[in-house]
């Protein structure tokens, strides 16, 4: 499952997971979206991450980069799960 999960950036500001779920749903199985909000405001920070049930579908998901939604173009990229552990 490692490689089933994407990055989705520069989405408006005003996206929900249903949306985006709609939006990549076309790829392949979703099996979980999650728009990141910003607990101060309640409001999304403007990117989430969509996890695949099937690493081909996460692959295939990678050509909506660029893809308009709500007047952004999306920067879509597979999910870096190493990037907040820190090496000691």
């Amino acid at each position: 499952m490692s490689n089933s999960k994407i990055y989705v950036g520069n989405l408006p500001y005003s996206a929900n997971e249903a949306e985006l779920e709609e939006v990549f749903g076309q790829y392949g199985p979703v099996a979980e979206v999650k728009v990141i909000i910003d607990r101060a405001t309640g409001r999304s920070k403007g990117f989430g991450f969509v996890t695949f049930e099937e690493d081909a579908a996460a692959k295939s998901a990678l050509e909506a980069n660029g893809q308009d939604m709500g007047g952004r173009a999306l920067r879509v990229s597979p999910a870096n799960e190493d990037r907040r552990q820190k090496s000691f």
